[in-house]
């Protein structure tokens, strides 16, 4: 009695795969490198809109630490770690689950704190934020905001109903963050989102690497590229 033919089909697929993994297993384990450090260690983030002007602009790619806070399972947001807390005033990328999407805002309220706003100004714990006028066109206001660093911000003279300038006052929960973005009147943030909690803080900017400008053919902005953020 004769022995049943393999099935051909199956045996050449096989085949084929371990003929590919053969010739490519360099080329599919530096790929496999790559894929683990863009998803646990660090990564490039695009800005795309305009919720963080003046610090960052539509085009900008940003450094993502991923490291800054948390050691975590790649892919996941299961922490194996921490390494440190997140601090007010760090630009922090977040995986939004109400958002749907990645944001990309500044801490301004982090666990415990009592955040208050008023016509944009920002009182934190009961003492307000101090501002400095630093420039002014007829479009907005660029103001120097000092909480736990220095930075920009930017007010829009026009206001339109659909602007949340006051907010709060309220606590932040433990384990979760206030977040806003630097150009203040546009800007989908925690007055929209609400507190964002410390397992979708992706992890923290502090450079531009480079930045194209989008309205203008995607021309570099050469000034731009490696600069450090406030």
């Amino acid at each position: 009695m004769k022995n049943p033919k393999p099935n051909q089909p199956k045996f050449f697929i096989w085949s084929l795969v371990a003929r590919v993994w053969k010739d490519n297993q360099q080329f599919f384990l530096i790929l496999t490198c790559i894929v683990f450090f863009k998803s646990a260690i660090a990564d490039l983030s695009s800005i795309s809109g305009a919720s963080m002007q003046p610090t960052l602009l539509d085009g900008d790619k940003i450094w993502v630490n991923k490291l800054a806070y948390d050691i975590k399972v790649p892919f996941t947001e299961i922490s194996l770690k921490r390494l440190s807390a997140p601090k007010r005033g760090d630009i922090v990328i977040i995986d939004s689950k109400k958002a749907g999407k990645r944001l990309v805002k500044r801490i301004i309220g982090i666990p415990g704190d009592t955040i208050l706003m008023q016509s944009n100004t920002v009182t934190i714990n009961g003492k307000p934020v101090n501002y400095e006028i630093v420039s002014e066109d007829g479009e907005a206001i660029t103001i120097q905001e000092s909480i736990d660093n220095s930075h920009k911000i930017r007010i829009t003279n026009n206001f339109s109903p659909g602007k949340i300038r006051t907010f709060g006052p309220t606590q932040v929960p433990t384990e979760e963050f206030f977040v806003l973005g630097d150009n203040r009147d546009n800007s989908a943030d925690s007055r929209v989102y609400s507190f964002i909690p410390r397992g979708e803080l992706i992890g923290r900017s502090s450079s531009v690497i480079f930045s194209l400008d989008n309205e203008n053919y995607y021309f570099p902005r050469a000034k731009r590229f490696f600069s450090k953020l406030d």
